[in-house]
């Protein structure tokens, strides 16, 4: 009797350390076991197409994670993804004439804002605007890119063979 209870026990603690696990891999996946403290400065961006980039996407510099998306909202009057990031305190000398592109990462499909270092001497401030961008890349538009120039190339041949 003492035996079965402590294999139901031991059973029991090995599931409950599954949905742990399981719990944060969820969070892993979904982007959101880093909280910030809301603790840095607010920069935007303007993109033509911002693709799948969702609020608390990572911002990074050279691989380094050194903020998140804050907000995304749509500007009526130029038609324009206006994209903010808090960007963290101590990543506090970023160029003013830094370029922001947008990234797709892993398997998934995940979407980031990378950013490149200008060579300006004078930074990016609370409330700061990143003039150069880059959008996102849409698969759909790529691949029918590809048919069309395959299609006219087609023509181009049949043309040829007249």
């Amino acid at each position: 009797m003492f035996r079965m209870k402590t294999i139901e026990i031991m059973v029991g603690a090995f599931m409950a350390m599954g949905i742990l696990a399981l719990f944060f891999l969820a969070l892993q996946v979904s982007n959101l076991s880093t909280t910030s403290n809301g603790e840095g400065y607010v920069i935007s961006a303007r993109f033509d197409n911002i693709g799948s980039l969702k609020v608390k996407a990572a911002v990074s510099m050279s691989g380094v994670r050194i903020g998140r998306v804050s907000e995304i909202s749509f500007d009526d009057g130029s038609y324009e993804a206006v994209v903010r990031m808090t960007i963290d305190k101590k990543f506090s000398k970023i160029p003013d004439d830094t370029f922001a592109k947008i990234y797709t990462a892993g398997l998934l499909g995940e979407q980031y804002i990378g950013l490149e270092a200008g060579g300006s001497d004078t930074y990016m401030a609370d409330g700061g605007a990143i003039g150069m961008t880059q959008s996102a890349l849409v698969l759909e538009e790529i691949i029918g890119q590809v048919l069309f120039s395959k299609a006219s190339e087609g023509a181009k041949n049949a043309e040829g063979a007249k």
